[in-house]
């Protein structure tokens, strides 16, 4: 079995990249799981001072992998809930990890791949890559990342791209401030050692403390959060199973329009 994820260590930078390009980097219940612990993981690692997240392929993350959520369509309303709290993990433990974090953006990411971006201090993206939040298609919401997504983009921002679901261009996403930092691919590798460059230079326990004083000043904190994944998961699991949750898989699984859509 080939593995999910990609970690090398290079000089205390631990550089952790979603190996799954034959589906653009979806997300599936092994891959949650074992980025979880990966990212944990660093966080106890003494020789570790930062983390990188990247994509193999020409994709950062596409999301939800179709088989997983094929699954999770047929499962009951506490199932998809105990799914959801698995993501919500996932992204709790990238978003207060007490390191320094940068998503390597090699390309386009959707739903879930916009979260675990949100979830990084630093945000380097490519020209060209592509964006979208596109949960409301499928007659859901991006429950579980919601609440690192407003932080990054700010609440006005977040609230036109939940409704519409609409596909963005880097540029939009440089101007909204989910990406930090926008260059051509043949830059980025230069571009994420500059950034880490920068960051070696500053105290490891002072940049823990910095990054959760800038958190809490924002009315982030893990206790806060845990609190919005629980309420987050029984939102998604509740819409998952709803009449208009399951016709917007069906059609997304289909490969067909929703019938809520004019004229089907």
């Amino acid at each position: 079995m080939t593995a999910s994820l990609l970690v090398t260590d290079n000089n205390g930078i631990r550089e952790i990249s979603l190996n799954r390009p034959s589906v653009h980097n979806a997300f599936d219940d092994r891959l949650i799981a074992e980025l979880t612990s990966a990212i944990a993981e660093t966080g106890e690692d003494d020789s570790i001072w930062a983390l990188v997240l990247s994509g193999q392929g020409s994709t950062f993350s596409a999301g939800a992998d179709a088989n997983w959520m094929r699954a999770m369509a047929g499962a009951s309303e506490s199932a998809n809930r105990e799914d959801s709290l698995r993501l919500a993990r996932l992204m709790r433990t990238l978003n207060f990890l007490p390191k320094p974090t940068i998503a390597k953006v090699n390309g386009s990411a959707y739903g879930g791949g916009i979260g675990l971006i949100a979830c990084c201090d630093v945000a380097i993206g490519v020209e060209g890559a592509k964006f979208s939040l596109s949960e409301a298609k499928l007659g859901l919401v991006p429950a579980v990342i919601s609440p690192y997504v407003v932080a990054a983009v700010g609440p006005r921002h977040a609230r036109k791209l939940f409704i519409s679901a609409e596909v963005f261009d880097a540029e939009e996403a440089l101007r909204i401030n989910l990406l930090h930092q926008l260059v051509a691919p043949s830059q980025l590798t230069d571009a994420v050692s500059r950034s880490l460059h920068f960051l070696s230079k500053c105290g490891a326990h002072a940049q823990a403390e910095a990054k959760a004083l800038a958190l809490r000043i924002a009315g982030i904190t893990r206790e806060s959060a845990e609190q919005l994944d629980q309420e987050n998961a029984a939102l998604i699991a509740r819409l998952r199973v709803s009449d208009e949750g399951q016709e917007g898989l069906s059609a997304f699984l289909g490969k067909r329009p929703p019938r809520w859509i004019s004229g089907n």
